[in-house]
């Protein structure tokens, strides 16, 4: 091959000869094509909060769509069965999903329990220790944020009965951990201060 006609490959993108996956490059435009279609109309479907009009540096304005999340964790139980905890802002199932997109984000949740203690630890970054609101009551941990920027709810099952009076919390890095000491008895519920 002379250097002039390789020269004029490369200016073209294609310095090695033809690109010899024709077909992959069809099916990606296909694919595009198909998400274009489906994804239309996705601005009237998501609740207002998560659409929002951006000013461009040339003047113009365009809209962003989200955060939409959706993802799972599996952790093998006690029993030696998976365990598929889901998170997020959209629940699977039907035809279109993105139809059940909601504007408070679950967060990522993780359960450990000990002899001594219950501890749930949870993903809400993004946000202040301020701004985060735990509430614990009998064998259920309510964990919510409502910020202009960020919002996430999670009801949390507790799997022991509990002391909420000796319950506490931190938050560093995005991680809220809530620790709460076993008990006997009481269904009395607590507001924890996050740290």
């Amino acid at each position: 091959m002379e250097p002039d006609e390789w020269h004029k490959r490369w200016r073209k993108g294609l310095p090695f000869g033809t690109w010899p996956f024709a077909d992959l490059d069809e099916m990606m435009r296909e694919m595009e094509r198909s998400f274009s279609e489906q994804f239309k109309d996705l601005e009237k479907d998501v609740p207002k909060s998560l659409v929002r009009e951006k000013r461009l540096p040339d003047g113009s304005t365009t809209k962003e769509i989200g955060p939409i999340v959706y993802g799972y964790s599996v952790t093998i139980g006690p029993d030696g069965k998976p365990e598929i905890r889901e998170f997020g802002n959209v629940k699977r199932g039907g035809a279109q999903p993105w139809k059940e997109i909601q504007d408070k984000r679950e967060p990522l949740v993780d359960i450990l329990t000990t002899d001594k203690d219950v501890r749930v630890l949870a993903e809400v970054p993004g946000v202040s220790k301020g701004d985060i609101n735990v509430t614990v009551n009998g064998n259920r941990a309510v964990i919510s944020v409502d910020t202009p920027e960020r919002k996430y709810y999670k009801e949390v099952e507790i799997p022991s009965n509990v002391d909420p009076e000796g319950a506490k919390s931190s938050y560093n890095n995005g991680i809220l951990e809530i620790t709460l000491p076993l008990k006997s008895n009481g269904p009395k519920g607590v507001r924890l201060k996050v740290d």
